[in-house]
């Protein structure tokens, strides 16, 4: 910890009155030092976690923290407030706030003390002689663990391993472990807490405990606690549960899935657990190895906040016989959403799901075919296979090993899109029958619409199976063999007998309607679409439009109506990142310095045809911006449908635009949205009152700048 803290990142009067200024009052310390190279890179990257879930826990702790690539060494740096400042925790305000800074690759050791930090932070002690300290040179050697805050409880063996970032697997023996952790954490994990020496779980010494049909042994309870970052509240929670488990006297052994990756629990401690607590805000890794169990799956800040209570109610679980049957609750959906979500978002989360898996597919097949049009001419569609006719010197055969590759990448589409929208309702065990489905939908000629049915139907057969009260002698073969088995025979039942020609037809009528668009319903289509694609950026209703349109080239010989909405769909989805860029060209002192540097990074996102490019601005000032967008977008659709402009590409913006039909035209379709685009934008900013707006608008665009890394850059 000596090289993460000194003096100079101490701050005994912070006088930041918000969260956001006492992270850029310690951030700026970071700064002085070297130890960020870019201080609202940094602080967007702050506010972006920030945003995710708030950092402040009870007891008047206030942990900013973040993975950043502007980080250049794990850094942290610590502030004292007289006044207190929100962070967001229950309890009111926090007056001791640590801002934790890991570069974007930091290695294995520093998160390791970083997370021996956050598990002191559980130490009334501890916190209270930061509160008391007189000097900058106290609180850093206390953070640091030079200097100790109780002598009591070192009598107590070292941190076991097996509730450890880093630490060793923990079937590991008690002397080793304890000089493992020792090792990797230096002094700073001393004050970590007391720990049991039975293969690493931590154990209470109460008698009256025991489990259901069991009198001489504690209630036995394992967990999992993960947060996005990895590096302070999911070892804050997993210090919080040892403790609650120690004066509860159950046996309670956590697994803490952090930066510094994890150890697996022993599939024996799995096995002889009674019950099980999630304590996640990301997806808990290897899932289904708990299954079977009593289980509590909540946020880590419930795990910090009250864990106690969750004890309380995994045994109780137990004692009614409450226990999952398949993999344990809590798909990717339902993980990545809110509480008490609606039926119509998580159906709109599950189709987003396949959607997001499936665009990959899309780019390289999509890019590929059309590579091989280009090179080759339509006719390379009928070249005989490169595994019986391929010269290397003939650039025919090349432009036919593209398409063909292409043409693979292809077949998987329909089957991606259904196994994972099944993955987004039902977690793995819906991969088998999802991706069965829709290869049945791609057999019958269902397409998409039968993707998506099988995909819909796939995950609801999981769920119904997974609620079934199964005999604990067939837990173990339910996810590898009976719901695979049932589910795919299901689904291929309903999608070859019952649903399967119907949505075929249903298909062939959509792709008749394509072919049969002309004049005036084309255009109006066209700026139809520019309009979703611009909405959003990015986001479901740009997918929406997005998948439509690639939907209809995802064949080896689409029609020329769908080769037109393609055109369409990806030249409105430039004009948002490049107008932006355009207007903080030619009238910079309307946008922050951080809008003008997202500008320069427009140009390029734009041209790529990623709107997320336009995301800062958006968020910074969405009344102007997007209404601004959505017009010109509009315009550019409508355009682009009126020039017959073609593409065979689902991606790839100007660098696909020898393989455009009418490209000349197309570019100037382009380039009249981002004129407008642009002069809508600059006349309504023109007109906005001056006073305020700056300081606010940069905080925002910084945010939103951070936050679309983590969205998915489909073209959209």
């Amino acid at each position: 910890m000596s090289d993460m803290i000194t003096a100079d990142l101490v701050d005994l009067d912070l006088s930041a009155d918000t969260k956001e200024a006492a992270a850029r009052a310690l951030a700026e310390r970071m700064v002085t030092l070297g130890r960020v190279t870019d201080l609202e890179g940094f602080l967007a990257d702050v506010a972006a976690r920030e945003a995710q879930m708030p950092t402040g826990l009870d007891g008047g702790i206030g942990i900013p923290h973040c993975r950043s690539a502007h980080v250049t060494e794990p850094t942290l740096a610590f502030g004292r407030s007289a006044a207190g400042i929100d962070f967001g925790a229950p309890d009111g305000p926090a007056d001791l706030v640590f801002l934790i800074a890991a570069p974007a690759g930091a290695d294995d050791a520093h998160l390791t003390i970083l997370s021996s930090l956050a598990r002191r932070l559980m130490d009334s002690e501890f916190t209270d002689a930061l509160r008391s300290a007189g000097d900058a040179e106290t609180v850093a050697a206390l953070i640091r663990g030079d200097e100790t805050t109780a002598p009591a409880k070192d009598a107590e063996p070292a941190e076991s391993p097996a509730v450890s970032a880093g630490a060793p697997a923990s079937g590991a023996d008690a002397s080793g472990a304890g000089a493992s952790q020792d090792t990797a954490a230096a002094p700073a994990a001393a004050s970590a807490g007391p720990a049991a020496a039975d293969t690493g779980t931590r154990t209470g010494t109460g008698t009256g405990a025991g489990s259901p049909g069991s009198a001489e042994r504690p209630f036995r309870i394992v967990a999992v606690t993960s947060c996005p970052t990895g590096i302070a509240h999911t070892y804050m929670a997993a210090e919080s549960l040892e403790s609650a488990g120690r004066d509860a006297g159950v046996e309670l052994v956590v697994e803490t899935q952090g930066s510094a990756g994890f150890t697996r629990l022993d599939p024996e401690v799995i096995a002889a657990a009674d019950g099980v607590i999630f304590a996640h805000d990301v997806p808990v890794r290897e899932k289904e190895r708990f299954a079977g169990k009593a289980t509590v799956d909540v946020g880590v800040k419930a795990g910090i906040n009250r864990p106690a209570e969750l004890i309380g109610e995994v045994r109780a679980k137990a004692a009614r016989g409450e226990v999952t049957s398949g993999s344990a609750p809590g798909t990717p959906v339902e993980r990545a959403g809110e509480a008490g979500e609606g039926y119509g978002t998580k159906l709109r989360k599950w189709l987003m799901s396949g959607v997001s898996y499936m665009v990959p597919f899309v780019a390289a097949g999509g890019l590929l075919i059309a590579l091989g049009f280009a090179i080759g001419g339509y006719e390379i569609k009928s070249a005989p296979s490169v595994m019986n006719h391929f010269v290397w010197t003939q650039t025919d055969s090349w432009a036919a090993l593209m398409f063909q590759i292409g043409a693979v990448a292809f077949g998987f589409l329909v089957p991606v899109l259904a196994g994972y929208i099944a993955y987004g309702m039902a977690d793995r065990p819906g991969l088998v029958p999802g991706f069965v489905g829709g290869m049945i939908a791609s057999t019958i000629n269902a397409g998409f619409l039968g993707g998506l049915v099988a995909g819909l139907l796939a995950g609801g057969v999981v769920m119904a199976i997974q609620k079934i009260n199964i005999p604990a002698v067939l837990r173990g073969i339910m996810p590898v063999v009976v719901i695979p088995l049932i589910s795919t025979a299901i689904v291929g039942f309903l999608m070859f007998v019952v649903v399967g020609k119907p949505i075929a037809s249903a298909q062939k009528g959509m792709t008749d309607w394509l072919n049969g668009l002309s004049g005036s319903n084309a255009v109006l289509l066209g700026a139809l679409l520019g309009l979703m694609m611009c909405f959003d950026l990015g986001g479901p209703v740009n997918k929406v439009a997005y998948t439509f349109a690639t939907a209809g080239i995802a064949v080896s010989n689409p029609s020329d109506s769908a080769m037109k909405i393609m055109a369409a769909v990806m030249a409105a989805g430039m004009v948002p990142p490049l107008a932006m860029a355009l207007a903080t060209t030619v009238r910079g002192k309307l946008f922050t310095e951080t809008e003008r540097e997202n500008g320069k990074a427009a140009w390029v996102l734009g041209a790529s045809f990623i709107s997320e490019g336009a995301i800062p601005f958006a968020a910074a000032d969405p009344l102007r911006v997007i209404p601004s967008s959505m017009v010109g977008g509009a315009i550019t659709g409508a355009l682009s449908m009126t020039f017959a402009a073609t593409l065979r590409a689902p991606h790839g913006g100007i660098f696909v635009v020898p393989l455009i039909g009418n490209p000349f035209l197309y570019l100037i379709a382009i380039a009249v949205g981002v004129c407008v685009t642009t002069a809508l934008v600059v006349v309504l900013k023109g007109m906005r009152k001056p006073a305020g707006q700056a300081s606010a608008a940069g905080s925002a665009s910084g945010t939103a700048a951070a936050a679309k890394e983590d969205r998915q850059p489909v073209a959209a």
